[in-house]
């Protein structure tokens, strides 16, 4: 790690303006207009110029300092080895409902580091508290129009904040809140909503707080995650199916509410909602563009309209395509939560394409406790376990599909260290990951299908 405001540069893009002045990855950024960079916001801030002078050292050592005309907001190209060109801030937050202090010992140290950075929420979608923050980053923020910032907002009542988050600084974010919206700082919002602390009236206040703000873009409302590892923790009560219709009651009224006075929604619930309320899952259009999909708000109805598309659309082709190809018996993973919905989606694709046959296979996590049934929590130990008591469905199938989220981004570990690898040796079957994406999923399923089968 080079010091702060010197960066080795990982990668330069093509045809950008760092490949043009022959600038190379391992090189170092020293100074932009004769400074530092204190992190990647001052750096983005600094090259909107139209004339710069960027110094760079190359590898060898020699010092190049070049003097770049450009168009204002045209980017030079360049990656850095540490994409916020700082380090990023710890979370000095104790909140009742942290999933982190959830874990079991002994897994993977970065699944333990919790992150509270304006920085990686503006580049990443990471979402902040505002707590650890000075006055001076917050002036900055305004300063560099860092936006949209996704922000943890869980309840705007100050007192109930502090105590959520265990946090003397946390009363403060609605007024925070109301500068950003002063300064047209747009702003996405997460409310981690636990029975009997910030729902019922709780949540009437916060939604009808956030819906004040006219930069408050979009409010998506999940349910704590109970995990069976919260030793010495505050008692929480995991929500249930009769809370969950409690819950969709309460929001809808203010999304009709907030139709007539707005012309929008705003505030959206994740789909574990409608799932353990039984509630059929809101129509594609009503989630406004999918702006709180890495939430799980919208996944399933996302997902299910791109499978219908794609059968509309192609499905008769494919058909005819298939049609003298063997039946190819699929297996598909997924949490017990989203195990109906799997079910009819499959049965809809095993309509129009006879020649998938699946098999959805629910997963009880027991590695983190019965609470937890959404499919992204699903550990590789768990998969081994439920997939040894189904040898018939092993024997029967060619592969198991397995959705990425279950993943850790862009490797093939699962949450307990098990990699792909060793779940598929261990069951004697491939382990197919697939994005949740309809077109993506079928047409994967499809190149599956052809590779695998002979023509009769």
């Amino acid at each position: 790690m080079k010091e702060q405001g010197i960066q080795l540069i990982s990668k330069v893009l093509p045809e950008s303006i760092g490949e043009e002045l022959g600038i190379e990855e391992g090189d170092i950024l020293l100074t932009i207009n004769g400074k530092q960079m204190s992190d990647i916001i001052e750096y983005r801030f600094s090259i909107t110029e139209e004339f710069l002078e960027v110094e760079i050292q190359k590898c060898d050592g020699e010092i190049w300092s070049l003097e770049i005309e450009k168009d204002y907001d045209e980017d030079l190209g360049l990656e850095f080895e540490n994409p916020i060109i700082d380090q990023s801030k710890h979370c000095q937050n104790k909140c009742i409902f942290c999933f982190i202090d959830q874990l079991p010992e002994n897994m993977r140290e970065t699944l333990y580091f919790k992150d509270d950075d304006s920085r990686l929420s503006f580049l990443q979608g990471n979402y902040i508290t505002l707590t650890n923050m000075t006055d001076e980053e917050i002036v900055r923020i305004i300063q560099y129009r860092i936006s949209p910032l996704n922000l943890s907002v869980h309840s705007t009542n100050p007192q109930l904040r502090k105590e959520m988050l265990n946090n003397k600084r946390a009363g403060r974010i609605y007024e925070l809140m109301k500068k950003f919206d002063r300064n047209e700082i747009r702003m996405n919002c997460q409310i981690v909503l636990c029975p009997k602390i910030n729902d019922g009236i709780e949540l009437d206040r916060t939604i009808s707080d956030l819906s004040r703000l006219k930069n408050v873009v979009s409010t998506a409302i999940v349910p704590v995650g109970i995990t069976k590892f919260r030793e010495d923790l505050k008692n929480i009560e995991a929500y249930n199916g009769r809370l969950a219709v409690g819950v969709v009651n309460q929001v809808e009224k203010w999304q009709k509410k907030n139709m007539v006075e707005k012309g929008r929604k705003l505030v959206h619930l994740s789909d574990e909602f409608y799932l353990l309320a039984k509630i059929p899952i809101p129509s594609y259009d009503d989630y406004e563009g999918f702006p709180q999909i890495e939430n799980g708000v919208g996944l399933i109805r996302k997902f299910n309209t791109e499978v219908e598309r794609w059968i509309d659309e192609r499905g008769k082709t494919t058909a005819k395509e298939l049609e003298n190809t063997k039946h190819l018996k699929i297996a598909v993973a997924t949490g017990t939560l989203a195990e109906d919905f799997m079910k009819n989606l499959t049965e809809k694709i095993m309509q129009t394409l006879p020649t998938l046959q699946f098999e959805v296979v629910p997963v009880v996590n027991d590695f983190f406790g019965h609470n937890i049934t959404v499919s992204g929590l699903v550990t590789g130990g768990d998969l081994i376990k439920t997939f040894r008591h189904k040898k018939k469905t092993l024997k029967s199938s060619s592969f198991i599909v397995v959705p990425r989220a279950m993943l850790k981004s862009e490797e093939t570990l699962f949450l307990d260290d098990h990699s792909l690898e060793s779940v598929s040796s261990a069951l004697g079957i491939p382990i197919v990951p697939l994005e949740v994406n309809g077109a993506g999923f079928l047409e994967a399923l499809i190149k599956e299908a052809k590779k695998a089968n002979e023509v009769k």
